[in-house]
């Protein structure tokens, strides 16, 4: 039986024609290649070569063999090609959800390195509230989602990004915007806009007014806390969001606060715990979590 190594030498010698050219295009020694030869026509008791003028030319006896190496070989470049592919990220979906305040900015900071990573990768990035998670990812409709706050399921596991902290937000024209540190109690001196208290993420943002018993007036809610950023900058309300959701703190008519007490934000990323991420998503998540971590050192 043939080798690997006595059919890829036996190609080479057919290709260059002499023993010094295999043994280039192998980037070997000649006398090895030689050698090799040597042993593979005693193994099989059949002369693959005749020697002409220092040139070797397959024998009439072993041109079904080279017919088969040169299929083999075929079938090698393919499966190289394919690889490649795979490399790419070509002929591959990687589907994705995130909620909107992760889907802001740091799932697009995430989604460019893995693009750069995989140029082909086709990406599908849908977005939904946390509650939708569970049929997103056991119905098969995405392979992982960015939350804001993880659930417990017995089929979903919750994998965790970095713990951050919480901003207020206001109107650049807003007399907060003065500042850039403001103290709960300051903050509920004035009406708020966000999600609702009696959502888990709006119940983390306004945690600090019941720890300190400071009373807050919610005068408008939104399903989404992103949506408050053009209700502040329209002047009606300031509003308490995730510093993921504001990260670089570049927002058109609206300034970023940092909040005196201490807060707390911990997203998450759900996945199936019955079934392993493909390598883009592998990617995804390392990507991710160090993009957050960055962020969650920013002062």
């Amino acid at each position: 039986m043939l080798t690997l190594r006595q059919i890829e030498v036996i190609r080479a010698v057919t290709i260059a024609g002499t023993v010094a050219g295999a043994a280039k295009l192998l980037g070997v020694s000649a006398p090895g290649i030689s050698r090799l030869m040597k042993y593979t026509e005693r193994s099989l008791n059949l002369k693959l070569f005749e020697r002409k003028q220092n040139r070797y030319f397959p024998t009439r006896e072993a041109e079904d063999i080279f017919e088969q190496i040169n299929a083999v070989y075929a079938r090698v470049e393919d499966l190289q090609t394919t690889l490649r592919r795979i490399e790419r990220g070509s002929g591959i979906d990687f589907r994705l959800a995130s909620v909107p305040s992760m889907s802001n900015v740091m799932v697009p900071r995430a989604l460019h390195r893995l693009r750069g990573d995989y140029p082909d990768l086709a990406i599908d990035l849908d977005i939904v509230k946390v509650q939708e998670a569970q049929d997103y990812l056991l119905l098969g409709r995405c392979e992982l989602v960015v939350l804001s706050y993880g659930f417990e399921h017995p089929g979903i596991a919750m994998v965790p990004l970095a713990v951050g902290s919480l901003r207020c937000i206001v109107a650049r024209d807003h007399p907060l915007a003065a500042q850039d540190v403001v103290s709960a109690a300051e903050i509920a001196r004035h009406p708020l806009v966000g999600v609702s208290p009696d959502d888990p993420y709006g119940r983390n943002a306004t945690e600090m007014f019941r720890r300190a018993g400071i009373a807050f007036e919610m005068t408008m809610t939104v399903r989404f806390g992103v949506t408050t950023t053009g209700l502040v900058r329209s002047g009606l309300g300031i509003a308490i969001v995730d510093q993921f959701a504001v990260a670089g703190g570049d927002l058109p008519g609206v300034r970023v606060l940092r909040i005196r007490e201490p807060t707390r934000f911990e997203p998450v990323v759900a996945v199936r715990a019955d079934r392993p991420l493909s390598r883009h998503g592998e990617r995804f998540l390392k990507l991710l979590r160090e993009e957050m971590e960055a962020e969650a050192r920013q002062p």
